[in-house]
Parts: structure tokens; sequence; C-alpha cells
């Protein structure tokens, strides 16, 4: 049984949206979906004040698709859109 971590982009819908209720309400779905592994977040600035939201996380590779996750992060409230921008397999 592999692990996989997975780096999610989450984009807001604007500058002045709260990342940190975007970011908390985000790693309860995580948590829902992978259960509780390691999680990392970070902001990254894109352009005129906006930043995106990336969070990384280990889920177990037999999950398969992270789809149904990022259609419930997708639909928070501030979230413009959620992109999947890395999957890795873990090794050890």
């Amino acid at each position: 049984m592999a692990k996989a971590i997975v780096t999610l982009k989450i984009m807001p819908k604007s500058p002045d949206t709260d990342l940190d209720k975007i970011s908390k309400s985000a790693l309860e779905k995580i948590k829902g979906f992978a259960g509780e592994g390691e999680t990392k977040k970070e902001i990254e600035p894109v352009a005129f004040g906006l930043k995106a939201l990336k969070i990384i996380f280990v889920m177990d590779e037999e999950k398969g698709s992270t789809e149904p996750l990022e259609k419930e992060i997708q639909a928070l409230e501030g979230v413009s859109s959620v992109e999947v921008i890395d999957v890795r397999r873990a090794i050890g």
C-alpha cells in the first residue's frame, strides 16, 4: 500500500478573501478524505495582491482520484478554483 503526496492549489475569488478561513475548511475536507496525515500549508503570491493557497497532504494511493475532494473544496465560500498541481509517490 503506497502513499501519494498531493499538492492542491486553491485560488480565492478576490484578494480580499480570507485565506485562513478557506485553509481551515479545506483542511477539514482533506482530513475527511485522506484521514489524519501530514499536511503543509503555503501562501503563494500570484499578482496584484492576489495570493494562492497551496496545501500539501499525504493520502493512500488506493483512494484513487482526488476529484471528489476537489469538488468539495471548490464549493467552499470564497474559492474560485482548485487544481492538483503535483502528485508524487512517497518512498519509505
